[in-house]
């Protein structure tokens, strides 16, 4: 099966672009978020390739004025990896680690837009991220991260958001590997492995710099992937850390943050400290992440569109699966060793379901309690 992938030296293997290894869970995906500097509005976008499957799916989320509006689009891929364009939905890759295009066209949604996003910083390789349970390969994937700023437009019901390079930035990543897709498998490990999982995740965008910090961990607080960047634009300079730690606090009530400070710690024993604020919050659901009907890699048909809206606040905190998985927007302050402090903004992406000892949480949902027996 011949594609347009072929006419690219990019090839990984004896076999066409088009068959990417073995197994079915193998995906590859983009990932945009930003926001203006006030902090009052929010787009976030991705687009997903499922070869195994022959689907491509996509998303674009915008909260604005308290409203939180999910554009989804998927199609049968065809095998065809390098049609990126979904019914009026695409991302075109422009310059390679640096340009890259969001359209929203006509639909039948109140939404259209066009956002291109220009790098800041480097892209930053994450950690690889490989988790197994027993025998299984639950996730394998590499994912690269870039911080950047946005220019274009987005319409709502005919109110043009103007979205300017000095106002709008954000983070995008690129992901690929092996993680669930599609389908739950219908026969599980044996015997059965409890879920769990404990997920931080936030890229922050600051004048001078800008800063990573990444977090996978067990049930008793372990960490399985952890890592952390900082980054000074002025200076040029990237430093990875991998020594990261996170005190965090939850919301009363709640399995969402309510503040977090992340401490990298330097090999000349110094330290940089984190601390994030959220806001408000950014249900990833939107995106597709947790959802029962429009979930990551589902056969929606040959071309589906699928558009609903809600207000933030009338959301039920935590509510499983639809708002649990969450970006919060943060106010961030980056204290640098020398004593400087700087101030930027950024996201705080929480997914924690099942135990996590550290927070007092012991079931798959329960909340957590002041006193336990």
């Amino acid at each position: 099966m011949i594609t347009q992938g072929d006419d690219f030296p990019v090839h990984q293997t004896s076999e066409p672009i088009a068959y990417a290894g073995t197994d079915r869970n193998f995906y590859d995906r983009y990932f945009f978020n930003g926001y203006n500097r006030a902090g009052t509005t929010f787009f976030s976008a991705a687009l997903g390739v499922y070869p195994h499957l022959n689907i491509m799916d996509g998303a674009f989320c915008v909260v604005h004025r308290g409203q939180q509006h999910n554009l989804r689009f998927s199609k049968h891929l065809g095998m065809e990896r390098m049609d990126t364009q979904i019914g009026a939905f695409a991302v075109k890759v422009v310059q390679p680690l640096e340009v890259l295009a969001i359209t929203i066209g006509a639909n039948d949604s109140p939404i259209t837009g066009q956002i291109t996003f220009h790098a800041r910083a480097p892209v930053v390789e994450e950690p690889r991220f490989i988790r197994r349970a027993g025998p299984r390969t639950l996730m394998d994937y590499t994912r690269m991260t870039q911080n950047g700023h946005y220019e274009g437009w987005i319409d709502i019901a005919g109110e043009r958001i103007s979205i300017r390079p000095d106002d709008f930035w954000g983070t995008r990543d690129r992901s690929w590997g092996v993680r669930s897709i599609g389908l739950k498998d219908p026969q599980e490990m044996a015997p059965s492995v409890p879920p769990q999982f404990f997920w931080l995740w936030a890229p922050i965008n600051f004048d001078t710099h800008f800063s990573l910090f990444a977090l996978n961990a067990d049930e008793t607080g372990k960490p399985w992937n952890v890592g952390g960047v900082i980054g000074d634009l002025e200076q040029g300079t990237v430093t990875h850390v991998q020594d990261c730690t996170a005190q965090v606090e939850l919301q009363p009530g709640s399995r969402h943050l309510a503040k977090a400070t992340i401490r990298y710690a330097h090999e000349d024993g110094q330290h940089t400290d984190l601390v994030l604020t959220p806001r408000w919050k950014f249900y990833m659901s939107g995106l597709g992440y947790l959802h029962p009907d429009h979930g990551h890699g589902l056969n929606k048909g040959p071309l589906s569109f699928a558009y609903d809206t809600f207000d933030t606040e009338a959301v039920k905190d935590c509510d499983f699966p639809l708002h649990l998985h969450i970006q919060a927007y943060v106010d961030a302050e980056l204290r640098l060793p020398d004593g400087q402090a700087v101030r930027g903004a950024g996201v705080l992406e929480q997914l924690v379901f099942g135990p996590y000892h550290p927070l007092n949480l012991h079931g798959f949902m329960d909340l957590p309690q002041e006193t336990r027996p």
